[in-house]
């Protein structure tokens, strides 16, 4: 018995010594080095729909909260700064802003006093509310004015401009004589809708005149078809000054200038070689 209490002795006199060495010896620090430093710890992850549509309370809105915060006045920085003893480290800028967020609803409050002290809200015209004045009245004169009028004026000159522009052109309403190059072909069925063949007095004038003349989707009923056109040339190939040959419009060029005709060969021969293929002469529309 005197045995194991002396052992119990000797235990818990080993467990003194080391606990009295644990005291004295600090434990370890483990410190992470600068470049394993977190300073911005990783946002949680969210659905689809929970960024499209964010919950309230949720961390998204806390940035909102904390932009949301009062800017501090001019009279709070005027007292931090009697508090520090010193100069303020608040931005200088922050009155000025806040000055500037508030310009807009002040030049929108100073508007309406505006309309107010022209049209007071209190008082009828032409017996009807100032609402009714604004949404039935002036809103229909104000887009008549700035929308309908300049469409009007745009339309009306763009008609002016292409009416212009078909005076120009040579239609048989303009008894101009036109120059222009004579070229020939062999005819068959035209966009009249006649056969013709090498033999005859007839011509085709340009898509421009053609198309411009057309009253409608069948160009058989083309207003230049059965026209005549008096062409001349002055033949000094063969040395007998002027001639001149009467042709009917029978078809359409599609290669031909405005002031371009493309013969047939009967005709071309009787102003120019054919070996020549194309020169220059003059024609203008028979009444």
């Amino acid at each position: 018995m005197l045995l194991l209490q002396a052992i119990d002795d000797l235990i818990k006199m080993a467990d003194h010594g080391h606990g009295g060495d644990a005291s004295t010896v600090s434990p370890p620090i483990y410190q992470l080095p600068e470049w394993e430093t977190i300073t911005h710890p990783p946002k949680p992850r969210q659905s689809l729909l929970g960024r499209i549509l964010p919950l309230r309370g949720s961390t998204l809105d806390e940035p909102s909260s904390v932009s949301a915060a009062p800017r501090p006045t001019t009279a709070d920085l005027e007292q931090a700064k009697e508090e520090s003893g010193g100069t303020s480290t608040l931005p200088a800028h922050t009155s000025s802003t806040a000055e500037e967020t508030t310009a807009k609803p002040k030049l929108a409050s100073l508007l309406h006093n505006r309309i107010d002290l022209v049209l007071p809200p209190h008082r009828t015209y032409f017996g009807r509310s100032r609402r009714f004045l604004f949404l039935c009245i002036l809103l229909p004169i104000a887009i008549f004015l700035f929308v309908i009028t300049p469409l009007a004026i745009g339309l009306g000159i763009g008609l002016t401009r292409r009416s212009s522009k078909a005076q120009n052109l040579p239609l048989p309403n303009n008894k101009s004589v036109f120059t222009g190059d004579l070229t020939y072909y062999e005819p068959s069925l035209g966009a009249c809708g006649v056969q013709s063949n090498s033999g005859e007095n007839i011509v085709s004038v340009s898509h421009t005149i053609f198309d411009a003349a057309s009253q409608g989707s069948d160009p058989n009923a083309n207003p230049l078809c059965g026209m005549k056109i008096r062409v001349t040339r002055d033949f000094i190939e063969a040395g007998v000054g002027n001639r001149s040959v009467d042709v009917t419009v029978v078809d359409r060029c599609v290669g031909c200038a405005a002031t371009d005709l493309d013969l047939s060969p009967a005709v071309f021969e009787q102003l120019a070689p054919l070996g020549m293929g194309r020169v220059v002469g003059s024609w203008a529309w028979m009444s």
